[in-house]
């Protein structure tokens, strides 16, 4: 059985103040009634009508200003959502209209409905967004959502060295290192052990044929 009531209140889904609005008799008479958000439809509430459409104006007045205001703030924010990723950068889950109803109301203070927060799907890979914000019938904007990883990246593996010898002709003996991602060096080395065996012994070679016969002594004249 339905009977018609007076909304005295804002009633998302129902109605707003002054509307004339057909409910079930049990919704009205255990609900409606009890919290003062609608009243009978008789003669001598229907003079009230005047004073809630005023009230109403009032209310959606004051709604706007302050929806209006709030959109020139939060287009100026950047929300920061961490998420956990694997190895490869994906994310566990995804970003929704609740989590971002959430950091606003963690970072900044801001409690928004998040069925103002417009999300065509849900956000499932890091990088930077653009979300509506539908905060009035009559005003919309923009938030910057970042969405990056919560998880450590893995340290950088460690530059290697390897080292081999410079076989180029001339180079002699060196030692070429090659650093990875940087520039080569050369190394002097002394010389290999056969070297300088085959250096000592022609040494005493080099000493013979230095050293000159001696003069013979001139023959003392006789007296």
């Amino acid at each position: 059985m339905k009977t018609e009531v007076i909304l005295t209140h804002n009633i998302v889904g129902l109605g707003a103040e002054s509307d004339h609005v057909k409910v079930a008799a049990g919704y009205a008479r255990n609900y409606l009634f009890p919290q003062g958000f609608a009243i009978p439809l008789t003669g001598a509430n229907k003079r009230r009508i005047e004073a809630l459409r005023q009230r109403r104006a009032e209310r959606e007045a004051h709604e706007f200003n302050t929806m209006s205001e709030l959109s020139k703030g939060m287009s100026k924010l950047t929300c920061l959502v961490k998420v956990k990723t694997g190895e490869d950068g994906k994310m566990f889950g995804a970003v929704t209209a609740g989590t971002i109803a959430d950091e606003l109301k963690h970072q900044f203070e801001i409690s928004l409905d998040k069925k103002k927060i417009h999300l065509e799907h849900p956000i499932r890979t890091l990088g930077d967004y653009e979300v509506e914000l539908r905060l009035h019938q009559d005003v919309t904007t923009t938030l910057k959502v970042k969405v990056e990883s919560s998880t450590p990246l893995p340290p950088p593996p460690a530059p290697t060295e390897t080292r081999g010898r410079d076989s180029r002709p001339g180079r002699g003996d060196r030692t070429v290192v090659r650093e990875a991602d940087g520039p080569q060096k050369t190394e002097k080395r002394g010389k290999r052990p056969e070297a300088k065996a085959a250096e000592a012994d022609e040494k005493p070679a080099k000493a013979e044929k230095a050293e000159k016969p001696a003069k013979p002594e001139k023959a003392q004249k006789p007296s």
